[in-house]
């Protein structure tokens, strides 16, 4: 391998990294952005303007008028002065910049690689795939942010789940590229064993509860039971009348929807730990640092989580409880990996 081969390999690698740190900083602003109901500030897609933040009174007032147009403020915020307008329209402002410039970082060095064909066309068609969903994910933001303009004081809980799981994926799909470029060694992802789909289900379920997190979310759902744990004062709620099978899917429903999240934690705890039996029995110990690591965060995770309910929706809490998942979530990737040969 030449000097000038090395060269493009280190670059492709520090510009992995590097977008992997932004995406992660991403989905942090991301949910703050949500946590201080900041999302619906700004009333306008503003693919190509919008790069300036409002740099005079008029702009402001602008800004703030359209704002008043939507059932957020009409219903919720009529009292803010536009001091405070104008705290949660920088939480999306950074938030839509950060979202440009994450696509802008990606695609110019993409289109280098490409052009200098020394980066192995299955990590190039990897990264086209990351692409293409952060192209996506900037559609869906704005599809999000719709469902709250007209008839609705926040967002869809759907549509917030779809761009946070996208969200997911892409940091997900970048840190896979990464654990390969580190240990210098290509492993398939769906690589088709017995043993691997113990993981896959992991996966399913890990995914799931990030699902039914973002309904929880976006639904303001933690709200009704701040208890653990019991909610209210039985484990299942009380306020919930099941009659049908169907009424099992009504994810519209905040009490049904925290018992979900709730339960499937609980489900994930015992699943982490039969996993951690099996690779126990593997008697593989190089394996178990990366056991114990996805364990730490697991019940981090559980400690965040109930300490969120506890103290009313702290928002740090909050925030460091999306976080945890998000680092849990890296864990197990990062353990499936190192697992798999």
């Amino acid at each position: 391998m030449t000097s000038y081969d090395k060269k493009i390999n280190s670059f492709f690698e520090i510009w992995l990294s590097s977008t992997f740190v932004l995406v992660f900083i991403m989905i942090i602003v991301g949910g703050l952005t949500r946590l201080t109901n900041s999302g619906l500030s700004i009333t306008e897609w503003e693919l190509f303007s919008g790069i300036l933040p409002p740099l005079n009174r008029d702009e402001w007032d602008n800004y703030f008028t359209l704002y008043k147009e939507i059932p957020q403020y009409q219903l919720v915020n009529n009292t803010i002065s536009l001091s405070e307008f104008k705290i949660i329209f920088y939480w999306e402002y950074f938030h839509r910049i950060l979202g440009r410039l994450i696509g802008l970082f990606f695609l110019i060095p993409l289109f280098y690689f490409y052009f200098t064909k020394k980066i192995s066309q299955k990590y190039l068609l990897v990264c086209s795939l990351v692409m293409f969903l952060i192209i996506l994910q900037g559609v869906i933001g704005w599809y999000m942010v719709k469902s709250g303009l007209i008839n609705n004081v926040t967002v869809s809980h759907y549509r917030l789940s779809l761009h946070l799981i996208g969200a997911f994926f892409i940091i997900s799909i970048l840190f896979w590229l990464i654990l390969i470029l580190k240990n210098k060694k290509y492993k398939f992802f769906f690589a088709n064993k017995s043993s691997n789909y113990i993981f896959y289900f992991l996966f399913i379920l890990i995914f799931s509860q990030i699902i039914i997190g973002a309904f929880v979310s976006g639904l303001d759902a933690g709200k009704i039971y701040q208890n653990w744990p019991l909610m209210g004062n039985s484990y299942f709620p009380n306020d919930l009348n099941i009659k049908k099978i169907d009424d099992l899917f009504l994810f519209d429903n905040h009490s049904l929807v925290q018992f979900y999240h709730r339960n499937i934690a609980y489900l994930i705890t015992f699943y982490i730990l039969g996993v951690a039996c099996f690779i126990y029995n593997k008697k593989n110990i190089e394996l178990n640092k990366y056991l114990y690591l996805l364990i730490f965060f697991l019940f981090l995770q559980i400690g965040l989580g109930i300490m969120t309910l506890l103290t009313g929706l702290n928002i740090y809490l909050a925030s460091l409880h999306q976080i945890c998942s998000l680092l849990l979530t890296l864990s197990a990737i990062n353990l499936y990996y190192n697992y798999i040969n």
